[in-house]
């Protein structure tokens, strides 16, 4: 089985597959962070049979420190139905079953600072490049500054703005596997908490593509999407 190296200051981690003797791992590692998050409305948890479909499809990745486990990532293969996020951004329905879900990730609070997060999404993407599935999308709640760089850092946009799981605002992130995307001529500023302005230029055309901060406010930074999708 393929294994991934690194450091985390002077301790070295190993990235795996995760299989299903983890899983007590797994839930207590969602335990640990949900316990220590500032706003639980920023994470969705899993159940352990979600957990348990996605380790079976080989799509999660575990990060291990002296064997225990500190980190881990999940796809997940989507049902087919109303909520589906290849709807949000556009997609037709005969794409949608090669659409593949960024579902969570979770990292133990005593390695946070080592960009844990991000390399994990590397090794994601790395995954999902030598796949046959044609888009990955996810969501994260504005102003989860960290999760939303996260996903910009992997090339993702923004393709929606809405309301999901049971009524909380989130972005849905997307991007084509395989396909390099052209940046746009022309640049909309826009406040991350002018909701209904985003949804208005979501709506005309315009993709998410990163977030800054001026004068202590976030802003997102919009660009005509052409034919990406």
């Amino acid at each position: 089985m393929k294994e991934w190296k690194g450091k985390l200051g002077e301790k070295e981690y190993i990235v795996r597959k995760l299989k299903p003797d983890h899983m007590d791992s797994i839930l207590r590692l969602q335990h640990i962070v949900l316990q220590t998050m500032e706003n639980d409305n920023f994470l969705s948890p899993l159940t352990k049979e979600e957990y348990e479909y996605s380790i079976a499809h080989n799509l999660m990745i575990g990060a291990f420190v002296d064997n225990k486990l500190i980190a881990f990532r999940a796809l997940a293969l989507p049902p087919m139905d109303d909520d589906h996020l290849g709807i949000d951004i556009g997609l037709s329905s005969e794409k949608l079953g090669k659409v593949v879900y960024q579902e969570i990730t979770n990292v133990h609070p005593d390695y946070r600072g080592f960009g844990m997060q991000k390399k994990l999404g590397v090794i994601i993407m790395e995954i999902l490049d030598a796949s046959t599935y044609t888009h990955v999308c996810a969501t994260v709640a504005p102003f989860n500054i960290p999760s939303l760089k996260d996903k910009l850092s992997q090339g993702m946009v923004i393709g929606a703005l809405k309301k999901k799981y049971g009524g909380m605002l989130r972005y849905v992130f997307y991007k084509k596997i395989h396909v390099n995307r052209a940046s746009g001529e022309k640049l909309l500023e826009i406040p991350m908490d002018a909701i209904e302005k985003q949804q208005q230029v979501i709506a005309d055309g315009w993709i998410g593509t990163a977030i800054f901060q001026k004068e202590n406010k976030w802003y997102v930074n919009y660009e005509e999407k052409g034919t990406y999708i």
